[in-house]
C-alpha cells in the first residue's frame, strides 16, 4: 500500500469517527487522534485546543449538543512525506447542533503523522461556522 494510501485510509477513519460524533458520540475519535501534547485543532465554532485532552473534551463537547448528523470530505487532495502527510478539501453535510439544522460547507486541512501504531491526525483546521457560533451565542444567552 502507498504513502498515500495509507493516509486516505486514515482519513475515512477520521470521517467515520467524525460522524459518530455529530450523531453524539465522540469516542471514536480516540483510535484516530494521536494522543501527544502537541495535537491541536481549530472547529468551525473556533479557538484552538492544543493537547490531547483539550482536543478529545472539545469533540466531546460538539458531541453532547449534535445529532442527526453527516460530514463528508469532498475534493481530498493528500500530500504526504515518510512520517508526516496532509490532506485538503470541503466538509460537506448538515448535523443538528442542540436540535438546530446547520449545513456543512468549509474548507478543512487534516495533518497526519506516522506514529507505531499508523498514521493518526495530530492537526485538524476548518472554517469558521457563523450559523454554528449563533446557535453557542443563543445557548450561552440563555
Amino acid at each position: 500500500m502507498s504513502t498515500d494510501d495509507e493516509v486516505r485510509a486514515a482519513s475515512a477513519k477520521f470521517y467515520s469517527a467524525l460522524n459518530r460524533m455529530t450523531a453524539g458520540d465522540a469516542s471514536p475519535l480516540s483510535e484516530i487522534w494521536s494522543h501527544s501534547d502537541g495535537v491541536t485543532t481549530m472547529h468551525p465554532i473556533g479557538g484552538e485546543q492544543t493537547g490531547w485532552g483539550a482536543v478529545k473534551e472539545s469533540f466531546d463537547q460538539v458531541a453532547g449538543l449534535a445529532t442527526d448528523g453527516r460530514v463528508e470530505l469532498v475534493g481530498q487532495t493528500i500530500h504526504s512525506g515518510a512520517d508526516l502527510a496532509y490532506e485538503t478539501g470541503i466538509e460537506r453535510g448538515m448535523v443538528k447542533v442542540a436540535g438546530e439544522t446547520v449545513t456543512i460547507d468549509q474548507r478543512v486541512t487534516n495533518v497526519y503523522r506516522r506514529e507505531p501504531d499508523g498514521w493518526k491526525i495530530v492537526h485538524h483546521h476548518t472554517d469558521l461556522s457563523p450559523a454554528m457560533l449563533g446557535i453557542l451565542e443563543r445557548l450561552q444567552a440563555a
